[in-house]
């Protein structure tokens, strides 16, 4: 675990390059705190390391365009050269050139916004989203995450992965719906694998409800699609249509996105 709170990946037996994880982590620390810049100071503490050495790693992220700064000099922020990158995984990836058409067709049929989303550790990435004309969002998800235990798309993966790999918590609460101890989310795991898909009442955000499924092309499932949905518009018959639709649109992907012959085995 690093100072940030992110899991490191395992290094296959490799000794760790110190300069490559320090630069990775003020990356993602950068990334964490969104429209929040921060000072020098608060990343050299935040990050354990000196001043005059953090001082050196955002002028050279900054002239590679990782990190931007603001006139002053004084404020620090992500660079531009984050999302390039960000938006050339998105490109590349197969699966979700797959799925893309299929949920603009979930977002035509249900008129509710639609998300692909992936594990991350303990957290949801959003790859790709169509958003109802109804409910329109100022700001996009595609690129953020969201705690899995809090998510449709989040219960959804976890419920294909065994109980003993869930974290004792406690859990943090988003919304006063949120699981914040273990047992009550095993419990709504059980739930989910019962009737084959994951229900999120309000847990993430308050006043939506989600209906998250699983893509088993993966085994354990990596990616998952969801419904969104306004309380005020989830009447029994418009529920009953999206876990129709969304079941439906699961099976079309599942049988056309590519399985693991078909794409390389990222991990």
């Amino acid at each position: 675990m690093s100072e940030t709170g992110v899991e490191r990946p395992e290094t296959g037996g490799v000794r760790e390059v110190k300069s490559a994880a320090r630069t990775v982590e003020l990356l993602e620390l950068l990334a964490a705190r969104g429209d929040r810049p921060a000072r020098l100071q608060e990343l050299a503490d935040e990050l354990g390391v000196p001043r005059s050495s953090m001082y050196a790693l955002l002028q050279t992220l900054i002239s590679r365009g990782w990190v931007r700064t603001d006139v002053t000099g004084s404020l620090y922020g992500i660079g531009i050269h984050a999302l390039l990158t960000g938006t050339s995984y998105l490109d590349s990836d197969p699966r979700v050139r797959v799925v893309r058409p299929y949920l603009d067709e979930a977002s035509e049929a249900l008129g509710e916004t639609i998300h692909l989303g992936r594990l991350d550790g303990r957290d949801v990435a959003y790859l790709a989203t169509r958003e109802s004309h109804e409910y329109l969002r100022t700001i996009s998800r595609v690129g953020r995450r969201l705690p899995a235990h809090v998510g449709a798309l989040g219960k959804a993966l976890l419920a294909e992965r065994p109980d003993e790999t869930l974290p004792e918590g406690p859990y943090e609460a988003l919304t006063p719906h949120s699981h914040t101890t273990r047992d009550s989310l095993l419990t709504d795991l059980a739930e989910v694998r019962a009737r084959g898909y994951a229900i999120d009442r309000e847990e993430g955000v308050l006043g939506i409800v989600g209906f998250g499924f699983a893509l088993r092309y993966d085994s354990p499932a990596q990616d998952a699609v969801s419904c969104s949905v306004p309380v005020a518009r989830l009447t029994p018959d418009h529920e009953q249509q999206i876990i129709t639709v969304m079941r439906e649109i699961r099976g079309k992907i599942e049988a056309t996105a590519p399985g693991a012959g078909g794409a390389p085995s990222w991990r």
